[in-house]
């Protein structure tokens, strides 16, 4: 992996994390957390969203999908906190 991929991958992690953190109405885990929870949903994504015949390609395709991992990850997050 090189400099430039490296910081693409943070940068979608932080871009990701902090569109979760929008969606689901919480003030987020800080830029650290942001960026650790939405490289955790693209992870989440990868392995749930393939399997419903969901692919997305693009800067902005793996923006969203790991946004959508990242959320399913916060509200889980949150739901265990809760209880």
């Amino acid at each position: 992996m090189t400099a430039e991929s490296l910081i693409v991958f943070l940068l979608i992690g932080a871009v990701a994390g902090w569109l979760a953190g929008v969606v689901v109405r919480g003030g987020g885990f800080g830029l650290v957390g942001d960026i650790i929870i939405g490289i955790l949903g693209a992870f989440v994504a990868g392995l749930l969203l393939p399997r419903l015949g969901l692919g997305l390609t693009g800067i902005a395709g793996e923006i969203i999908y790991a946004a959508i991992g990242a959320i399913i990850l916060l509200v889980v997050i949150r739901l265990i906190k809760r209880v």
